[in-house]
């Protein structure tokens, strides 16, 4: 039996488990997936295992999409650009990193129906997941990216790497069409302590959380009369590309795919 885990701390919110064990029964893979807490001290030895071949593939999520990289020996072109890897692969004795996070962000946004182009986006957090995004929306022809940090060096750190349009204090709240969470706070229903009452409506808040469904930040947006999304289909969509990584496989996503993460 294949062998599968996502790496995170924290990691007791992860739906990958049962996403991909679903995914496995559908497609009569005989393989398990888990999810396991480490520290940055385990990355080593946890990626030694993958180059042993005694798993066959890890997902990577916070805080350590950047920290795995030295561990490897190649990155795919979109995660050397955003010195992000959320997937790897052991092909041929090389270990590979992919970024499955650009393309399942791409599509969760063209799944909502909502025309980001020309748009001005605010996104708060630098974390791992935050190269992915700015690198799937300046695809998407974005006129405007902004971004604040708890720490602003990180933000900082981030516009050295893209030259994105600026980066401003944290609780400062510019004008935007689009705000994107992509810090950790609501994963254990903590409130941003931002203050939303004065940007009007019909703008778009995006959490890149999922679980749970609605954070304080999304109930926020709604009470103002804007659009509330949380990052499921990111998730789902990412999770899609690294199964096709792994497997050679395409599942499908469906009424009952979606279904599965909602009843957690």
């Amino acid at each position: 039996m294949k062998k599968y885990f996502v790496i995170g701390n924290p990691i007791d919110h992860s739906l990958s488990p049962k996403l991909h064990n679903y995914w496995f029964k559908e497609n009569n893979i005989d393989a398990n997936y888990d999810k396991k807490k480490i520290e940055e001290k385990d990355l080593k030895s946890t990626i030694s295992s993958l180059r042993k071949k005694k798993i066959n593939g890890i997902n990577v999520t916070i805080p350590f999409k950047k920290a795995v990289i030295p561990y490897l020996d190649k990155l795919s072109p979109e995660a050397e650009q955003t010195q992000s890897v959320n997937t790897i692969i052991l092909t041929n004795d090389i270990l590979m990193g992919h970024n499955t996070d650009i393309s399942g962000f791409t599509k969760a946004i063209e799944s909502l129906n909502f025309n980001v182009e020309g748009k001005k986006i605010f996104i708060l957090g630098a974390g791992g997941v935050v190269p992915s995004i700015i690198f799937a929306l300046n695809k998407m022809n974005v006129s405007e990216i902004i971004i604040s940090n708890r720490t602003r060096q990180k933000a900082e750190d981030i516009n050295s790497q893209f030259k994105i349009s600026n980066v401003i204090d944290w609780g400062e709240i510019p004008i935007f069409d689009v705000i994107i969470n992509a810090t950790s706070l609501g994963l254990k229903n903590e409130a941003l302590n931002l203050n939303f009452s004065d940007i009007g409506s019909n703008k778009l808040f995006y959490d890149v959380i999922y679980n749970p469904s609605e954070t304080r930040f999304l109930k926020e947006g709604k009470k103002f009369g804007n659009r509330s999304e949380n990052g499921k289909l990111m998730f789902v969509f990412q999770a899609l590309e690294a199964f096709k990584l792994w497997h050679g496989v395409e599942p499908k996503i469906n009424d009952e795919t979606l279904k599965l993460l909602d009843d957690d």
